[in-house]
């Protein structure tokens, strides 16, 4: 089977005209769809995956935030909305309607690109997936993660570092990092400025790949993210040297470990 993943492009580019891409919100979702699209490729090649696989993961890629753009028509912004999640809004978007065949004229893969993006956004994979859809979720997860570490150095707060620079990194924040764990998010909280970041970069503590260890790695995200900023107050300027050494030597610790689990 092969994917016509060009017409698959045309065919986002043209739902997604169809919403106000003069908002930033909305164009930048679009633009960052496109990217995590290269980055699966990149990452299911590395991977050693065969063409047809390669081609599944780049076009769950490019869709796996499909509901984001109803998303923030019709129903808000963020994710901390009430029983809301565009994980599970997302395939709904793509499979209810069976718009999905806009992308990708065979079912084949159904039941993998759908789980894979109702599991892009979760806290963990769910339970009781196929070793192949779980390569598959792995994949968005790494490929979408990678994506926000290079909006977060790009995009998100820059030319804000004078306000960065005077917030504070809460203990309760700094020590879920150095336990080497996401960080759970309270409902109804959001989190600003280094605090903000802090979270972001605790992605790495759940990327799967070597691969995408490199990335990472190659791309100097972590020093690039942090040294752009000198915190007003001590102790929270220590705390910011600590999570970027802690950071730096775990990506080196996983590229040598070698955690590739694809045969």
């Amino acid at each position: 089977m092969n994917v016509d993943l060009e017409n698959a492009q045309k065919e986002f580019i043209k739902y997604t005209e169809k919403f106000n891409l003069k908002d930033k919100n909305v164009k930048g979702k679009q633009l960052h769809s496109l990217r995590v699209m290269k980055i699966s490729s990149q990452i299911a090649i590395n991977l050693k995956l065969n063409k047809e696989q390669i081609q599944i993961a780049t076009l769950i890629g490019l869709l796996h935030d499909i509901g984001r753009f109803k998303q923030y028509t019709e129903i808000g912004l963020g994710d901390n909305l009430e029983g809301f999640d565009h994980g599970d809004y997302g395939a709904k978007v793509l499979f209810e309607d069976n718009m999905i065949r806009k992308f990708i004229e065979k079912s084949k893969y159904d039941e993998i690109i759908k789980k894979a993006i109702i599991n892009h956004n979760k806290f963990s994979i769910e339970k009781g997936l196929t070793e192949e859809e779980q390569i598959f979720a792995k994949i968005i997860r790494d490929a979408d993660k990678i994506d926000i570490l290079y909006e977060s150095e790009e995009i998100f707060y820059k030319g804000n570092e004078e306000t960065i620079n005077k917030s504070i990194l809460s203990d309760k924040i700094y020590n879920q990092f150095m336990e080497k764990t996401l960080i759970i998010k309270e409902k109804n909280v959001i989190l600003k400025y280094i605090e903000d970041i802090t979270c972001v970069l605790a992605f790495i503590f759940d990327i799967n790949y070597t691969t995408s260890f490199k990335i990472i790695n190659e791309k100097n995200y972590i020093n690039n993210i942090l040294d752009r900023y000198k915190f007003e107050d001590k102790e929270t300027q220590e705390k910011v040297n600590k999570i970027k050494k802690l950071a730096n030597e775990y990506i080196e610790n996983k590229i040598k470990e070698g955690t590739q689990k694809w045969k």
